[in-house]
């Protein structure tokens, strides 16, 4: 990789890395984590009115401490307002998290993950915004946004409201291990969920006189392997992949509480993924399908059949950006002038670019070195954060 003329400072950006790596904000709890990224902004000097926070986690419908952290940074020569993005959250694997170094890695104590994911980005973000006011960089007007709750369903970005972005026309995402990874795509989320009420009886004594709500679920999902909705997805009009995540019963209890008793209620929980959000509607309503066959076939004495209540809704909807995109474009420009040979993605996993893109600003996302993410063995590939630092100040002062 060619370092050209980038007055990229090494040292302080593994320093602000390190820094936001030991800032604990698992998803839902982001206060702490952002206001260390202000107090780090207004010391490498952003004013303290170029910075705010938005009121996102009022629409979010989950207990979030915070909004979106949002920072506009004008521009030293004309051109079109950039966007970039990351999440200030990880996932509560992270929690109490105690980096160090490790030759070109840092790691955690390995009793908790480490939060790469994606604490890179927004090292990275504060990195670019240094480093175009350090180095009085000429740039175009650019928005940083740190996201919340994007680990426990991308709210931060789904519920922003598109203004607050101030009219930016392209994104940089950062959220990815390898900085030649270019994730110009992913797939769109359909969420489902189905409560069976059925008939209590004693299994011993009449079993004959219930109605097993556990039975009508297995049946089910049995039914949804042998028609082809389970798992990886492949039919003549689509293809994409379905899980069934939770099976238990009210209030994150189980199903049933005792042997002797034939389960009364039941409720499952999965999701469906496809490229083409109308064929994740379509693998869902799969599901129900299957699981009104089930419930037919569950019976008590008299004939009567358990209650089932099904329901579906989008979590995030599918993109794809072609490479002809003008943000594809500015990407592979700079990976160009890197020596580095780009590597288009389209992505199984939600972002918050599907939000973003669906909020009008086409987004690309990049890598700064996160690896072995959610997991005890993550560590952060710092030769591979360097090369997303430098990428992220290379785009953020290309000629337009």
């Amino acid at each position: 990789m060619s370092n050209i003329s980038i007055p990229l400072d090494v040292a302080a950006a593994e320093e602000h890395l390190m820094r936001f790596l030991s800032v604990e904000g698992v998803t839902g709890q982001e206060k702490n984590i952002g206001l260390a990224v202000c107090d780090a902004l207004k010391k490498i000097g952003v004013p303290d009115s170029a910075i705010r926070f938005d009121d996102v986690n009022k629409r979010i419908p989950l207990p979030t401490e915070t909004g979106n952290l949002i920072v506009d940074i004008p521009g030293t020569r004309p051109g079109p307002r950039l966007l970039f993005s990351t999440h200030l959250d990880t996932v509560p694997l992270c929690a109490g998290a105690k980096p160090r170094r490790e030759g070109d890695r840092i790691v955690s104590d390995g009793t908790t993950a480490l939060g790469g994911d994606a604490r890179t980005g927004v090292a990275l973000l504060v990195v670019v915004a240094e480093t175009l006011i350090k180095q009085k960089l000429p740039h175009p007007p650019i928005t940083l946004l740190f996201t919340v709750r994007e680990e426990s369903g991308l709210h931060g970005a789904r519920e922003l409201n598109p203004a607050d972005l101030n009219g930016a026309v392209m994104c940089i995402n950062v959220d990815g291990q390898s900085a030649s990874d270019l994730i110009v795509g992913a797939v769109g989320q359909e969420n489902w969920e189905v409560e069976i009420t059925g008939r209590a009886s004693h299994a011993g004594v009449a079993p004959e006189k219930g109605i097993s709500a556990t039975l009508v679920g297995a049946m089910a999902l049995a039914e949804a392997k042998r028609s082809g909705w389970f798992g990886k997805v492949v039919k003549p009009d689509g293809r994409g992949t379905s899980n069934i995540g939770i099976f238990g019963g009210k209030n994150d209890k189980p199903a049933g509480d005792a042997t002797n008793v034939v389960t009364d209620y039941a409720f499952l929980k999965g999701e469906a993924r496809s490229p083409e959000a109308a064929f994740a509607t379509k693998i869902a309503n799969g599901y129900k399908e299957a699981f009104s066959k089930a419930q037919s076939e569950v019976t008590d004495d008299k004939g009567d059949t358990a209650e089932v209540k099904f329901s579906h809704k989008p979590s995030y909807p599918p993109f794809e950006l072609g490479k002809d995109t003008p943000i594809v474009k500015r990407a592979t420009k700079a990976l160009g002038i890197l020596g580095i040979e780009p590597v288009y993605v389209f992505s199984n996993g939600g972002l918050d670019a599907n939000w973003l893109d669906k909020h009008g600003v086409p987004t690309i996302t990049i890598g700064a070195g996160q690896a072995e993410i959610h997991t005890i063995k993550e560590y952060v590939n710092l030769k591979e954060y360097e090369k997303g630092c430098r990428l992220g100040i290379l785009m953020a002062t290309l000629d337009d």
